[in-house]
This record gives C-alpha cells, sequence and structure tokens, in this order.
C-alpha cells in the first residue's frame, strides 16, 4: 500500500511538506525565544533578531533564547532551501522557485549570522524578506482558487511595509514594522506548503 502511494507522489508533494515544516518550526522557535527572553522585550519596540542577538554596539545576546532562535533560523532555512530545490525538479515555473531558495538561503544566514554581525546580518535579512515577498506574489502562478489571491495580498504586505518603514515605525514601532513584513511570509510557508502537499500528495484517481 505504502509502495504504491510512494510512487504518485511527485516531488512537489514533499517540497510542500518541508516549506509546511519550515513555516512551523520558525512560529513556534520565535514564540519559544520569546518566552525564555528576560523581561523587556516588546512585539512593538523589539526585532525579531534580538532574540539571536542586538544591534551594535553594545550587542547582547542572551540564553537560551539566542540557541533557540538562531537554530529555528538554520534549520527552517535549510528546510525551505530543500523544498526549493525539489521544486527545481519540475521544469516549468523555474523563475517563480528562485525566490524560495533565496528565501531559505537569506533565513539561513539570519541564523548563522546573528544581529550582531554588523554587515552581514542584515543582508540575509533583507534577501529574506525581499524574496520571500515575491515568492508569495509570484506563487500564484502554482495557486488554483482563491488563495492565489490570498498569497498575492501577503506578499504586497510584506514588501509595502518593508519599503515604507518609515511611513509605518511611528505608528507600530520597529518590532511591529518587522512582524507585519515578515509574518505574512511565513503565513505563506504553511499555506502554501500545505496547498503542495494536498495537491500532489494524494494519489491519482483516489
Amino acid at each position: 500500500m505504502n509502495t504504491e502511494i510512494s510512487k504518485v507522489i511527485p516531488e512537489s508533494s514533499y517540497a510542500g511538506l518541508l516549506f509546511l515544516l519550515a513555516g512551523s518550526l520558525i512560529f513556534m522557535g520565535i514564540i519559544t525565544a520569546e518566552i525564555f527572553y528576560p523581561q523587556g522585550y516588546t512585539t512593538a519596540n523589539s526585532e525579531i533578531s534580538d532574540l539571536g542577538a542586538t544591534r551594535p554596539p553594545d550587542s547582547i545576546s542572551y540564553q537560551p533564547s539566542a540557541t533557540i532562535f538562531n537554530w529555528t533560523m538554520i534549520l527552517s532555512g535549510l528546510l525551505i532551501i530543500g523544498g526549493s530545490l525539489l521544486l527545481f525538479r519540475n521544469k516549468s515555473e523555474r523563475f517563480f522557485k528562485l525566490f524560495p531558495l533565496l528565501l531559505g538561503i537569506g533565513v539561513l544566514g539570519v541564523g548563522l549570522f546573528p544581529g550582531n554581525v554588523a554587515v552581514i546580518h542584515p543582508i540575509f535579512a533583507l534577501m529574506a524578506f525581499i524574496s520571500g515577498g515575491l515568492s508569495c506574489i509570484l506563487s500564484w502562478k502554482m495557486t488554483t482558487g482563491p488563495l492565489k489571491y490570498v498569497f498575492v495580498i501577503f506578499g504586497a504586505v510584506t514588501l509595502l511595509f518593508l519599503f515604507l518603514q518609515s511611513f509605518f515605525i511611528p505608528v507600530f514601532g520597529d518590532g511591529g514594522t518587522e512582524r507585519f513584513v515578515a509574518y505574512p511570509v511565513v503565513i505563506w510557508l504553511i499555506g502554501f506548503g500545505g496547498f503542495l502537499t494536498g495537491k500532489y500528495g494524494t494519489p491519482e484517481g483516489t
């Protein structure tokens, strides 16, 4: 039974599963790191990356929050990269698939180079945010039904808050604004991953 099913599940199903796991891991990893962070960390004023290490100068890294956050990003980045490479085995829509790959590299870099690494960390974070937003928008080509429009909205929100930070920060704070940039992409990972797993993970004819 399992052998027959495995023959009809293409790589897109496994890619979707990896995306779903990555998005779930990011959510739960951030929540867990926040639980163990000392008092003073707020959603409005504290950036997500502060969980790994605050910006220089005078960077601060609190344990075990830093280890939890950084390893969450490393493992999630590897899962996204793995899912993206599986998608590349399907020759259609290869332009879109470049952006989830860049997203995975960005997330991996955020974990490998925490916030106290002055120049490198912002580069990887920006890579993750931009490629994540574009991934959401361009994924409509691989998605059916109303879900495709939801993903486009997620991507638009991410890019809007990213490029108009100076407008939103006075209202939402640094941390709140960054979450409107990051969380739509995380939700997309879970939603798009679930879509791929459901669409391609069912044997034909069932």
